[in-house]
């Protein structure tokens, strides 16, 4: 039998006042952030996905071995034996993306930032890719740890010399160190796979020495890991990459121990925290808010992350930069886009679907941390997941994408990557559209299939979203995991965030995590929910507030510990830093 638990009005009554404090301290009194300000309580039109679903079904497509679109397949294997005497494999970048393939230069050429995010993703959402399809898939991609060119870090390619096989890219640090970010995520999710450790300790001791190279000057375009020297070319300073430096090495202290690991991530986070304005671009930047949350929860340090976040959705205003990059905050024509990442000025806007997704792994988890940023965080994520159903061909009408009669070819797996406020490209159906679901541009399909415009890179990550976000019985109120995407962390306890957008407070059911009994303890209001309820309980939210849920086992005993709430009956483990 289910236990429902309605919560008394007068509690709901004291948490909308901001009360005063209880036998657990006072609340968290909440910080505004700017651009989410301008957001919509409830972004319109609304609908929300089951991204669960949504991701167990691109898994289903992508590592099935039979699927093929337009007579190729999605998945290939490379027998090049780059780096690592086994055989790899390759997914493409974009749908029959015409450098890539089992036939195309040895089917060398495909990307970490692409099979890390897939099967990271699929991972999250239940699937064991250490055992599927007969395949280790996890032990596969080591190929991309690339020793034999000397740099010793997980990269992009297994080939580093990409231009080698068609593929075109200059050196570019983001593309050079979020690969190790996604690689460390993976094996937080498998521990034990053979060979892993030796790789993470070896990334972590290269990415120690270039901070210490570096000594808190990350004004370079990359950075040459085999020379252990800063390098610039013709693409913009990359200061944000300080930020995965800053990630990885703190997950590597969590892992190893060493305090010399720690120190090399506190001097990263402050390399970037002293630059002058923001440099963002794609996901390093943000990466680095999980880390300054964590740190001045668990290190007692006082970095400013309400800067990183500001920095992250205001974007870099400095034309040497990455200029523009940000958060969207606008309606384009009849729809609500806000909250998608990209650019906010290239033709007005043009967000992109993987940038989108991957900004939510740092900034969900954070609000543990930081509890004061929980509202902002609940309401920017409402309108992100409404947001991101517009990048699938098959959640878009017809007039507002570029490959209409083809938006059933990957029977509605496959995302566009890209959201442009509005075509710049000159097709003639498209004038006047806003917004437009379109691929990396038309100059892409020059040289590229027509379908190259769904992008396989751009959906891997989606199980992010299928992990974290999950619909209640109350439209527009989501249940956020808060631990799935929180790397390398104690996470004792389940915990959920939950914001009310109405301007009335609203009941909902609460979906117990395990099977109970338990307690729901509220690191904001710091008051508990509901005691000793299994199967589910009835919350009640006050209007325009969020609530961050830990389930405890029934009966917990809370004490005030150092500044800190922990489990008096369980070792002191932490309930909040608060």
């Amino acid at each position: 039998m289910k236990t429902t638990v309605l919560i008394a009005a007068a509690v709901t009554v004291a948490l909308a006042a901001g009360c005063t404090g209880n036998e657990y301290g006072k609340p968290v009194k909440q910080t505004d952030i700017a651009r989410i300000e301008l957001m919509p309580q409830i972004p319109s039109p609304y609908k929300m996905l089951d991204w669960r679903q949504k991701a167990l079904d691109f898994d289903a497509y992508v590592f099935n071995e039979d699927t093929r679109v337009e007579g190729n397949p999605m998945i290939w294997y490379d027998d090049s034996r780059r780096n690592i005497d086994q055989e790899t494999f390759g997914l493409y970048t974009a749908v029959n993306d015409s450098r890539q393939g089992p036939k195309h230069n040895g089917g060398e050429f495909h990307e970490s930032l692409n099979s890390l995010a897939a099967l990271i993703g699929g991972t999250l959402v239940g699937i064991d890719k250490t055992d599927q399809n007969g395949r280790n898939y996890v032990k596969m991609v080591q190929n991309y740890f690339n020793s034999d060119n000397g740099w010793n870090i997980v990269m992009n390619n297994t080939c580093p010399d990409v231009a080698l096989l068609g593929g075109g890219y200059g050196r570019d640090w983001w593309y050079d160190v979020f690969p190790n970010v996604l690689y460390y995520a993976l094996c937080d999710l498998y521990p034990d796979v053979d060979g892993a450790e030796e790789i993470q300790r070896t990334v972590a001791e290269q990415f120690a020495k270039a901070d210490e190279v570096l000594a808190g000057n990350y004004d370079y375009s990359y950075f040459d890991y085999s020379k252990m020297q800063g390098m610039v070319n013709n693409i913009p300073l990359q200061q944000d990459a300080a930020g995965g430096h800053a990630w990885v090495l703190y997950a590597a202290y969590q892992k190893f121990g060493d305090p010399k690991y720690l120190d090399h991530a506190k001097s990263a986070l402050e390399a970037l925290l002293s630059q002058d304005e923001s440099r963002f671009y794609e996901i390093l930047l943000p990466m680095s808010a999980i880390v300054a949350a964590r740190m001045n929860a668990e290190q007692g340090t006082d970095y400013d992350v309400k800067k990183i976040i500001d920095w992250t959705f205001e974007g870099c205003q400095n034309p040497d930069g990455r200029y523009g990059w940000g958060v969207i905050a606008e309606r384009w024509g009849d729809y609500d886009v806000y909250g998608l990442q990209g650019s906010i000025l290239d033709g007005g806007g043009f967000a992109f679907f993987m940038n989108s997704v991957k900004l939510t792994w740092p900034l969900v988890p954070m609000v543990k941390y930081e509890p004061q940023y929980a509202r902002a965080i609940g309401k920017w994520m409402l309108n992100l997941a409404n947001a991101c159903r517009f990048f699938y061909p098959t959640e878009m009408d017809d007039e507002h994408q570029w490959l209409p009669e083809m938006k059933n070819l990957t029977d509605g797996n496959i995302a566009y990557e890209g959201l442009r406020k509005q075509d710049d490209y000159g097709k003639k159906e498209l004038a006047g559209v806003s917004p437009v679901a379109l691929g990396d541009g038309p100059k892409w399909t020059s040289s590229n299939p027509p379908e190259s415009m769904f992008s396989v890179y751009s959906t891997s990550p989606v199980g992010i979203l299928g992990a974290m976000v999950k619909t209640t019985d109350v439209e527009a109120i989501l249940s956020l995991d808060c631990n799935v995407t929180d790397f390398y962390a104690a996470r004792p306890y389940p915990v959920h965030m939950y914001y009310n957008p109405y301007d009335e407070a609203k009941t909902v059911t609460y979906e117990v995590s395990g099977e109970g009994p338990v307690d729901l303890f509220d690191i904001i209001s710091k008051k508990y929910m509901a005691r000793n309820v299994a199967g589910s309980a009835r919350i009640e939210l006050p209007a325009d507030c969020a609530a961050v849920i830990t389930e405890l086992p029934a009966g917990t005993q809370i004490v005030a510990s150092a500044g800190r709430l922990v489990d008096k009956s369980d070792n002191n483990k932490i309930i909040s830093y608060r």
